[in-house]
């Protein structure tokens, strides 16, 4: 979760919109224009802590918390915006109540998955499919599922629930990612490669979930950083990571040669503590938000060929699009303030 002063603010993203849970209920964007689609006021849903939406449709799942919680934060309820009514129970399609607060909720077509702290539950329809202990983080992907379980040294184990039946159980197989605790995962549109970072926040490092092999070794920067967000672009060209730093951060993946080295590789052959900084890749371009100010970043639509975009929006209620090219040259497209933008006048 996301938390400004005096209230809440977590944003949940969807292809081409985003979700806002706050004090004042839940506000839907949608990005490219940027507008607002839809909101659920406070006197319908009170105080909002997590929102979910099922890609671009009119179902989304509501979890309460903050100072005024009209429902507990231990039930997830998926809301059928669409319905003509305001009053909450007639718009209710499914609720699903669990003993601790939940912590995350993931809405695909076919499944709905929702994270508590020691246990990850996937329901199809109203049926529980599988249920997987210990899981400390976790990351789902849109087209293709794999939780990922957090265990000392803190290595990545995924699963494929694509595949999975009720009731049967498999060993997963683990990825040594980091010597520290993992912060930050995420996957490409496939499923092929993750990406992860530990609490140090320095290096992001991406490995293929089918073999294990890491592929490349990303440097986000030398001092010690808490990553908000990882993500990638559609195709796996391109990966964005923002920070508690105020820097987002643009790394290239299909061509690593975009990405910039440290002036030490011409050096030559250096020990073993340098040649570790050496060999990581920095990223190919960037661009600041307002330091410290917690934000979610994704790639855009293609403006041209040789044209790349990446959004980054802020729990300060800023929006910022910037646009990049392979050199590495980056400038800002569009800026808005989004908690100003509604549809009617019912804030």
């Amino acid at each position: 979760t996301l938390q400004q002063i005096g209230g809440i603010m977590q944003f949940c993203p969807s292809p081409g919109c985003f979700c806002c849970s706050m004090e004042t209920g839940v506000r839907i964007y949608n990005v490219e224009p940027l507008m607002e689609k839809g909101h659920l006021d406070h006197e319908q849903v009170g105080s909002v802590a997590l929102c979910s939406m099922l890609h671009r449709s009119n179902l989304l799942a509501v979890v309460g918390g903050g100072v005024n919680p009209r429902f507990s934060d231990i039930s997830v309820l998926v809301w059928d915006d669409a319905r003509e009514s305001r009053d909450p129970k007639d718009k209710l399609v499914l609720e699903f109540t669990f003993t601790k607060p939940v912590l995350a909720v993931c809405m695909r077509r076919d499944k709905i998955i929702i994270v508590l702290k020691n246990k990850i539950y996937v329901y199809s329809d109203t049926s529980a499919l599988l249920f997987l202990y210990c899981i400390t983080m976790c990351w789902f992907n849109y087209t293709k599922p794999f939780s990922f379980r957090s265990l000392q040294p803190q290595p990545l184990c995924p699963w494929d629930l694509s595949n999975t039946k009720p009731g049967t159980s498999s060993a997963p197989f683990t990825i040594n990612a980091h010597q520290s605790e993992i912060a930050c995962v995420a996957l490409n549109q496939p499923g092929s490669v993750a990406a992860s970072a530990s609490r140090k926040g320095t290096l992001i490092r991406l490995f293929d979930t089918t073999t294990r092999d890491k592929l490349v070794e990303l440097r986000r920067g030398t001092d010690p950083a808490t990553l908000y967000c990882i993500n990638f672009s559609h195709d796996s060209s391109f990966l964005c990571a923002s920070s508690d730093k105020g820097t987002v951060h643009i790394f290239a993946l299909k061509d690593t040669k975009l990405n910039r080295r440290s002036a030490l590789a011409r050096v030559g052959k250096v020990g073993p503590v340098i040649g570790q900084y050496v060999d990581s890749q920095w990223s190919l371009a960037s661009f600041t938000v307002p330091a410290e100010c917690a934000c979610i970043c994704a790639f855009g639509k293609n403006t041209s060929k040789n044209v790349n975009s990446v959004i980054a929006i802020c729990v300060d209620g800023t929006f910022h699009k910037y646009v990049f090219t392979p050199d590495g040259n980056c400038n800002r497209e569009a800026f808005d303030v989004y908690l100003d933008i509604c549809d009617d006048d019912d804030f």
